[in-house]
């Protein structure tokens, strides 16, 4: 087997992953509380794959009462090394149309009281999002995505709001002038907490709409959003098909993968004990 065990976040439209073998689905218990579901673990060839219904099955779970720390600690704790996220995105940039794919690499995060960081008082860390993706993965990414077909932009950001409720006319136009690519409900704090995990992380945003911006065009709706999901996940199995078939025989090391290192400020002696154990898996590594 390789070194890689790619964990894949699906989100809206892309429920399952095709060509898995040996396949099961295993209920993993988080300190964190439940994660979305059951993941799905196998291999493509000799890449070991572990597979994570964002919503769960049937699209059950709302953006905002998605628990993506027990996420995030639930494929950590099954041994994967890398996070690709996959979701559905609206599309405030005029050249980034509907079927169209963005390897996102810098976020805006506009959500609210949700859980955000592993970490707190008796275990305080601060890992540097500057850079919140991994660009060894998302450049994979973005061939994979080209291989199956999508036409693709590299590089966007990515406007996390909170929702349910898609945005105000007033809210999308304010977030074109602050130079946000696309938006969506998921990333964050996703995205903070595989860094915290010390998973490299790369999201592809499926754009599905315009949002509410085209002053001439009626505003985004689910049938719209439903309307664009099937052509967006049959492009987005073909990117993660290619994509595991494609990585380098060997996995490369990458910083992500030690960025507790330097992160962690609070002194041994003053640590929370029953918070250092719901961290064994998440930052086991730095705190045995």
């Amino acid at each position: 087997m390789s070194g890689w065990t790619i964990g894949i976040i699906g989100g809206s439209g892309l429920y399952d992953v095709e060509g898995i073998e040996d396949g099961e689905w295993v209920e993993v218990a988080s300190p964190w509380g439940a994660p979305s579901d059951a993941l799905f673990r196998g291999r493509i060839g000799p890449v070991r794959v572990v597979f994570l219904p964002r919503h769960g099955r049937g699209h059950r779970i709302s953006p905002s009462e998605l628990n993506a720390r027990a996420n995030i600690d639930a494929l950590k704790r099954v041994g994967v090394t890398d996070v690709l996220a996959i979701s559905s995105v609206g599309s405030l940039a005029e050249d980034r149309p509907p079927g169209s794919f963005t390897i996102v690499d810098q976020f805006i995060d506009r959500t609210k009281g949700r859980p955000s960081s592993f970490f707190g008082s008796g275990m305080v860390a601060h890992v540097s999002m500057a850079d919140p993706v991994c660009p060894r993965l998302s450049g994979l990414a973005a061939g994979a995505a080209r291989a199956a077909g999508a036409q693709v932009h590299e590089g966007g950001t990515y406007l996390a709001m909170e929702g349910p409720q898609f945005s105000t006319r007033a809210e999308s136009n304010l977030y074109r002038r602050w130079g946000c690519d696309l938006i969506g409900m998921t990333a964050m704090p996703e995205a903070k907490l595989a860094r915290e995990a010390e998973l490299p992380y790369a999201l592809v945003g499926m754009v599905t709409d315009y949002d509410c911006w085209r002053e001439d065009e009626a505003a985004v709706d689910v049938a719209q959003v439903i309307a664009q999901l099937s052509a967006n996940a049959a492009k987005a199995r073909g990117l993660v098909r290619h994509l595991l078939r494609g990585l380098p025989e060997v996995r490369p090391e990458s910083p992500i993968d030690t960025c507790l290192d330097t992160a962690l400020i609070t002194a041994p002696k003053a640590r929370d004990p029953a918070l250092l154990a719901k961290l064994d898996a998440v930052a086991g590594r730095v705190l045995r």
